[in-house]
């Protein structure tokens, strides 16, 4: 599940890790320091791609997804899309097996 919500912040726009974790914190109590190891396997698999820039007299260390990140964000999206599926079956009382 972080794979993905990571993966799917990035794709809208190259981010750095603070930005991506003030906008998991709305959906997730996950602390930042879990963040940042998930960025690191995703750059280490080829998904992401990270660069420095320089703000504030510092350097930030952005993240841009990559064209195998954007398939594998399309692969969770759809597991995401089947899980979303077989809960509101369940909610709505659907048939039981």
């Amino acid at each position: 599940m972080m794979d993905f919500l990571v993966l799917t912040i990035i794709s809208n726009g190259d981010a750095y890790g603070y930005q991506i974790s003030q906008m998991l914190r709305g959906v997730s109590n996950a602390k930042d320091s879990t963040l940042y190891p998930i960025l690191k396997r995703l750059q280490e698999n080829g998904y992401v791609y990270a660069y420095d820039q320089p703000f504030q007299g510092r350097n930030r260390k952005y993240y841009r997804i990559t064209e195998t990140g954007l398939r594998y964000q399309r692969q969770l999206l759809k597991e995401w899309r089947l899980h979303q599926e077989a809960i509101e079956e369940i909610i709505q009382g659907g048939s039981q097996t």
